[in-house]
């Protein structure tokens, strides 16, 4: 083969890379888009890894962290609705710049100040502590409308690829944050003043991510929407209602067993294992790491699959993976299943956002991507109180081997009401 033959394949080959990372069908806004979700992803993987274990070193119990999330879940769920209806007559760019730059705050708050009721009100408000292990790969509660103005810029058939291309921003996201969580410099038996100190530049770090979200937000072009009173800035989602309760069903179900697992993964690691937020934090990095090849190939396997077959399979993979991951003697062994769990749960995950927004009316996008999570928000909160007596006063695998019947029951009716 000739040098010129040579440069062409390389040129080829360089080609292709571009188009599968940056195809000619996203446009500026897409691309803001997936930086900001980066940074956001970031933000959140970054709290997500610290702020159990912090809570657990200024001396809270298991409920009380439980209580805390279950907080945390019922506002970031009236925000989240909030957001979703309103955003579909008032416009979504607001809510892209506004909830990080909240974020932002309660992460300096937590990084600076001890007192329970501030960290109740700001892990409320910011939404810290929210998430589904190794980075939660989303951004809290302004996710419907930034799935609705992702839908409405990308040509519909090119819907899973975004979305896929969104988780892979996320999962990026979550790497590096799982690797800042290792500024946190907690430990077993350390005081409250000392784990405000040791945790400070995690949580610093936090806040500049997530304020760097925001700004990027304001760079955002979107349509000026017509204004129609202040009786338009909330309406039912009457035209996708058909699908709206199924969503319900299957995500009331969902919610209950990741409130059992998901918010606790970091704290359940700690004390099974007595690891710190460095190596739980290496941990989510390598879970990112790997889910970079699985959010770009989701799209591929729906269209061979399906994408109602997909999704069914990778959440009942991910609820029997719970029970292995409960029992397993040493932390290397619960790593490396908690690795291929979260791989296959990062698979699903922009399959399950494409599809919600292809069954919603195209008025309706962000108030279904909102209704439909709600029940999501309902059982969790409840199920996160259950989840910390479980670990107080049960055993450290009840709540991991509750989670996996429920995950089961809703991958079963997924399949079941949306085949």
């Amino acid at each position: 083969m000739t040098s010129g033959e040579g440069n062409d394949q390389s040129g080829a080959l360089i080609t292709r890379w571009h188009h599968a990372l940056i195809p000619n069908w996203a446009d500026r806004n897409f691309h803001i888009i997936l930086a900001a979700r980066l940074s956001m992803s970031a933000s959140r993987s970054t709290a997500g890894v610290i702020t159990a274990l912090y809570l657990s070193s200024e001396g809270f119990s298991g409920v009380e962290i439980g209580t805390l999330f279950v907080l945390v879940t019922v506002v970031s769920a009236l925000m989240s609705l909030t957001i979703g209806l309103v955003s579909d007559h008032r416009g979504r760019r607001r809510f892209l710049v506004a909830v990080p730059l909240l974020t932002a705050v309660a992460a300096v708050i937590f990084g600076t100040v001890r007192a329970p009721a501030m960290l109740f009100l700001f892990a409320a408000v910011g939404s810290l502590g929210r998430g589904t292990g190794a980075g939660g790969a989303g951004v809290g509660p302004y996710q419907p409308a930034e799935s609705a103005f992702v839908a409405e810029g990308v040509p519909k058939k090119h819907r899973a690829d975004a979305f896929g291309r969104l988780a892979f921003s996320s999962s990026l996201g979550a790497l590096l944050g799982g690797l800042l969580a290792g500024l946190a410099n907690g430990g077993s038996g350390m005081g409250p003043v000392e784990a405000t100190s040791a945790y400070r530049p995690a949580f610093l770090a936090a806040a500049l991510l997530a304020l760097i979200a925001g700004l990027l937000a304001l760079g955002l072009k979107e349509e000026i929407r017509p204004k129609g009173g202040a009786k338009s800035a909330f309406r039912w989602p009457r035209h996708s209602w058909s699908v709206l309760w199924r969503f319900w069903i299957t995500n009331g179900v969902n919610g209950f067993a990741i409130g059992l697992s998901g918010p606790f993964i970091s704290y359940w690691f700690s004390r099974r294992f007595g690891v710190g937020p460095g190596e739980i934090g290496l941990l989510f990095a390598i879970v990112a790491l790997g889910s970079l090849v699985s959010s770009l190939s989701a799209a591929g396997m729906a269209r061979r699959m399906g994408t109602v077959n997909t999704i069914t399979i990778v959440r009942g993979i991910s609820a029997v993976l719970l029970v292995p991951i409960a029992l397993a003697p040493s932390f290397f062994a619960a790593s490396a299943l908690y690795c291929v769990r979260m791989l296959s749960q990062r698979l699903g995950m922009p399959l399950r956002q494409s599809f919600t927004q292809d069954m919603a009316d195209p008025s309706e996008r962000s108030s279904l991507a909102a209704l439909s999570n709600l029940p999501l928000q309902a059982t969790m909160g409840g199920s996160q109180v259950l989840a910390g007596y479980l670990f107080d006063e049960v055993s450290l695998a009840a709540p991991f081997e509750l989670a996996a019947v429920f995950q089961c029951a809703n991958a079963a009716l997924y399949w079941i009401l949306f085949r």
